[in-house]
């Protein structure tokens, strides 16, 4: 008996919908074509200056390695950082430096469960969360919410009821990625009350936290981590927040000395985020409050053109988002997966079409999204109406 091609392990990690279908949009601009990208957050918008100074300004040599811990001229600038917000007992030891969020997430799951434990999560959800559960053996435990309520959560009775002797911890994404969903105060004190009654880590992911629209406050797990020391994780990236997706920088902070020794083993297996990486996002606490302004303006007004443009098109669905950058849209079609991908084989206006993410991948339970997919509103308004009106004609000519 022949042995198999590889292991099943292997086999269960998913595709990522959001980059799946690129060999598709790359075929497509061989052709000339021009690919409007809504399916992924990788925006538009100028990292700052004084990032771009420090990489122009480069002059050691020869590039080294970091610490794997991080550089501690970047974990001063991320303690500035989180001082500024108002959590001044964030100090030094709490913060482990991460290859990008992405690798705070993996982390967070390698150090709350064994093999088999149940992490309880908010569906839809952020897609890569199913593939860090399948790389760390762990089983992602869907709670669903609606698009009626804005994908705000259930009642706290149908959060617990799902909670099993194998739950270890909740995650949320705070703005949510992909719905654009803001918690309350009332929602974030439910979770906090569910995990120290149940004696659960709650980990969250707040990579989006500066995107909060319409007078809306962003409450970060930070507010109660002196509450529940020993249990409140957070997850977080410099990605979004000063266009940098490049510069792969996360950070995962913990008021746990065991956990943020072990994280620090595993960081130490990998050796150390890049070094350049670490000291443009040094410069993090350089960066004028007026760039945040600017973008934020700029944000909402893509989520509004976003929005009531969508809303024109017959049979177009969704909510308004409340925060990030990114909306779950429902079509008037039966598979976003086929319809995602015909988009860029088959459909053209003047040259021209739009990729999206099939929404199925944002889901733990299979069946649901296929509807739906995500929008980033990551292009300038001129191409994203451009988009838009794509969209609403390949609507017209599309044949499930």
């Amino acid at each position: 008996m022949s042995n198999p091609p590889s292991s099943k392990r292997l086999v269960a990690i998913p595709a990522s919908p959001i980059r799946k279908l690129v060999p598709y949009a790359v075929a497509a601009k061989q052709e000339g074509i021009k690919v409007y990208h809504l399916n992924i957050g990788d925006p538009d918008i100028e990292t700052p200056q004084v990032m771009l100074d420090a990489l122009k300004n480069w002059s050691k040599n020869p590039i080294g390695y970091s610490q794997s811990k991080g550089e501690p001229i970047f974990i001063d600038a991320l303690k500035t950082y989180y001082h500024r917000l108002g959590y001044q007992f964030i100090g030094g030891d709490d913060i482990q430096v991460t290859s990008g969020g992405s690798e705070a997430i993996s982390m967070a799951f390698f150090a709350t469960c064994e093999g088999g434990d149940e992490v309880l999560v908010f569906e839809p959800l952020y897609t890569l969360y199913n593939s860090f559960a399948a790389i760390n053996n762990v089983k992602l435990v869907p709670v669903r919410t609606s698009a009626d309520a804005g994908f705000h959560l259930p009642p706290r009775i149908e959060i617990e009821k799902k909670i099993t002797k194998k739950t270890k911890a909740i995650l949320i994404c705070n703005p949510s990625n992909p719905t654009g969903t803001v918690y309350t105060q009332q929602e974030m004190d439910t979770l906090f009350e569910i995990a120290k009654n149940h004696n659960l880590f709650l980990l969250s992911d707040e990579v989006y936290r500066e995107f909060v629209y319409d007078d809306r406050r962003h409450i970060s797990v930070l507010d109660y981590m002196k509450k529940l020391p020993e249990k409140i994780i957070l997850l977080d990236s410099l990605s979004k927040r000063f266009s940098i997706c490049g510069a792969r920088i996360g950070t995962f902070i913990s008021k746990n000395k065991a956990i943020m020794d072990g994280v620090l083993r595993i960081a130490q297996s990998r050796l150390s985020v890049g070094l350049i990486d670490q000291t443009i996002a040094a410069r993090l606490t350089s960066v004028p409050r007026s760039y945040f302004k600017k973008v934020h303006r700029e944000y909402q007004k893509r989520r509004d053109v976003l929005y009531e443009e969508l809303k024109k098109i017959p049979g177009v669905s969704l909510k308004k988002p409340e925060g990030a950058f990114y909306a779950v849209v429902t079509l008037p079609i039966r598979d976003s997966e086929h319809f995602s991908k015909w988009l860029l084989t088959d459909f053209r206006f003047k040259n021209q079409t739009v990729m999206v993410a099939p929404a199925p991948g944002f889901y733990v339970t299979k069946g649901l999204g296929k509807q739906e997919v995500r929008m980033a509103y990551v292009i300038n308004i001129s191409e994203l109406k451009k988009a838009i009106e794509i969209l609403r004609r390949a609507l017209i000519e599309y044949k499930d």
